[in-house]
């Protein structure tokens, strides 16, 4: 009798809803990915994905930077939250809190984030405002890992959206959060099957340096 494949331990960090955490959770519920969600963290009291994973039997933890000094001191105390859970991926799904360099090395190559954007185009915030008041023809998002450069790691895989005619902030938001939950959930399989590692100050996939991202090749159309 074949022995079952032991589940990556996984905490995820979150600031809002966690429409991305409910992606991952929804295929490793369908046995497609083999994680386990130890735990989710949040800066926010009030954070939408906090209830969900209680009403999942997840752990959860508030940690607000409000109650520290700076954000070493948070990132410290953040990151003895996140290693209590003993993770073998830490996931970052819409937190909204730049990390300490010492938080981020503690968890060095084991760190992936999902950016609204191609990156390098459009570090930081206000994504598809920025794309859109550039004239762009297409955005769309990244998965890459974390180091202590914002939204700098190492890019893994990419999905493009078209920019279409009459696209404002929030249609083209909700265009690309569609293709967020596809690439995540991806590159959290590539991890947990080991094909996917970071080495060298780079994202390896299948024993072969990333010189470039891996294109997705899943963008949708408006009403698909």
């Amino acid at each position: 009798m074949t022995a079952p494949i032991p589940l990556l331990r996984v905490v995820v960090l979150v600031s809002g809803r966690g429409s991305n955490l409910m992606a991952i959770a929804a295929r490793a519920d369908a046995g497609e990915l083999p994680v386990r969600i130890e735990a989710v963290v949040s800066d926010r009291a009030d954070a939408g994905a906090l209830e969900w994973a209680r009403g999942r039997g997840i752990t959860t933890s508030v940690l607000s930077p409000r109650n520290f000094p700076d954000r070493g001191a948070y990132g410290r105390a953040l990151g003895d939250i996140v290693a209590s859970h003993a993770p073998q991926l830490v996931l970052l799904a819409g937190f909204m809190r730049i990390l300490s360099d010492e938080f981020v090395l503690r968890f060095s190559g084991r760190m992936l984030n999902i950016h609204p954007s191609l990156l390098p185009r459009y570090a930081g915030l206000h994504t598809h405002r920025r794309a859109l008041e550039a004239g762009d023809r297409e955005h769309g998002a990244s998965v890459h890992f974390v180091t202590p450069e914002l939204d700098g790691g190492p890019v893994v895989l990419q999905a493009r959206v078209e920019i279409l005619p009459g696209d404002d902030e929030n249609s083209l938001a909700a265009r690309v959060l569609r293709q967020e939950h596809v690439i995540y959930p991806r590159c959290v399989g590539w991890f947990a099957a080991g094909r996917l590692a970071f080495r060298d100050g780079a994202a390896w996939l299948d024993g072969k340096r990333l010189d470039a991202p891996v294109m997705c090749g899943c963008e949708t159309k408006e009403g698909e």
